[in-house]
């Protein structure tokens, strides 16, 4: 039941992510992407390691989102 929920948790978050990114510079869409792949992320190895999802999910989406502001402002 957990991977089902998170499965549907990285749908939601993969289709806000490609919604969200029309008229953003590109130091902004690498902040969001960074996130949304690091939340998923994080909470996919969270979930399998058999801690807690959503620790996971935060810790690797604001690592993600800092590696993708960074990797953004350099295009």
């Amino acid at each position: 039941m957990k991977l089902k929920r998170l499965g549907s948790m990285m749908v939601i978050v993969a289709v806000a992510g490609m919604v969200g990114c029309t008229d953003m510079t590109p130091q902004q869409q690498g902040t969001l992407s960074g996130a949304a792949i690091g939340a998923a992320g994080g909470a996919g190895i969270a979930a399998i390691s058999g801690g807690n999802a959503w620790t996971g999910a935060a810790i690797g989406g604001v690592a993600g989102g800092v590696a993708g502001n960074i990797r953004g402002g350099r295009r």
